[in-house]
């Protein structure tokens, strides 16, 4: 770290919409600084506590103790000032994931170990004491979670209040893990031998189905972003579920993460964080379509839901291509 009268520089790192994140340049070389906002970077008003920086460095040491290679190393925090300090992991050798989605570049290799890491990481959380004491906060998981996706999208489609509000009383009925709660591809970095977490300042006590559908239903949206890649995608995201899987099947557990993609499919339309990438009237009516369906008539996994999901957006491409 630094020592007085060391020069030090640096420059703020693009995305997310909660924090401020700077690379710092040190004489002993770069790390990343970060410090929560109370007031996210999105169009409507949306407040969370600042102190949800505590849980992510409570996360990172936690994850570190499961599979040292998941998440950055924790190089310094300051719960007052709300500023956490990590390695800088460089670009040059860590992907966003998100990017390489965006390219129709899949690496099942590296797919298949998330899979993996992230049920290692909740089967470790399970009947934790240590992890419940620690993360055991509603109140930050509403504000940032439960709220902003699934109630925030009740204005605009009153008819699903009780479905939408019941995928908040399933998470509380089973919130038995530690979970990430913003396990999402701009949050994941392939590096050369492992993926690596980030931004886990969601991290919280709360159902491992989330965090399941959470991933999963980026991988739909992209499917929906970039057709011409659905099928790819879809690849994807059951190698993701299968390895997630492998260590044994849990039938209710599969059945809510289901639940929760057509509930994160619907939010990403309707709730406080839309998301960016998709902006054609009729792609977004089709999504909304495809998650009150699911809503409604709840499918019994997630391999239900894929089957339906990334062929058809392979078919919308192919139709595309022959009008053209």
């Amino acid at each position: 770290m630094a020592s007085s009268g060391d020069t030090i520089s640096g420059e703020p790192l693009t995305g997310g919409v909660s924090s401020d994140i700077w690379r710092v340049d040190l004489p002993g070389g770069p790390v990343c600084a970060k410090r929560a906002l109370a007031k996210l970077k999105v169009a409507e008003d949306w407040f969370a506590p600042t102190n949800r920086i505590n849980f992510e460095a409570a996360y990172y040491r936690f994850a570190s103790t499961i599979e040292p290679e998941a998440t950055p190393e924790v190089l310094g925090h300051h719960p007052a000032l709300g500023v956490l300090v990590t390695e800088y992991l460089s670009p040059t050798t860590h992907t966003v994931w998100k990017e390489e989605l965006r390219d129709g570049v899949i690496r099942l290799d590296q797919v298949r170990l998330l899979g993996t890491t992230l049920r290692r990481l909740h089967d470790a959380s399970r009947a934790n004491s240590e992890v419940a004491e620690t993360f055991n906060q509603p109140d930050l998981i509403h504000a940032l979670r439960l709220s902003p996706y699934f109630l925030a999208s009740v204005p605009a489609n009153p008819d699903l209040d009780a479905e939408l509000s019941e995928l908040v009383k399933l998470f509380e009925e089973n919130s038995h893990w530690l979970i990430h709660g913003d396990f999402s591809p701009k949050n994941i970095l392939f590096g050369p031998y492992h993926p690596v977490i980030l931004d886990a300042e969601c991290a919280n006590l709360g159902d491992a189905a989330f965090d399941l559908a959470f991933c999963g239903t980026h991988l739909f949206l992209k499917a929906a972003w970039k057709p011409q890649f659905a099928l790819t995608f879809k690849t994807a995201f059951l190698a993701f579920r299968n390895s997630y899987f492998e260590t044994g099947e849990d039938a209710d557990l599969e059945a809510r993460a289901a639940r929760y993609l057509a509930g994160f499919l619907l939010a990403r339309m309707d709730g406080k964080s839309p998301v960016e990438y998709i902006t054609s009237p009729a792609d977004k009516t089709a999504i909304r379509n495809f998650a009150r369906t699911y809503l409604t008539r709840p499918a019994t996994g997630l391999s239900e839901l894929a089957d339906r999901w990334f062929p058809e957006w392979s078919e919308h491409s192919n139709n595309k291509e022959i009008q053209n």
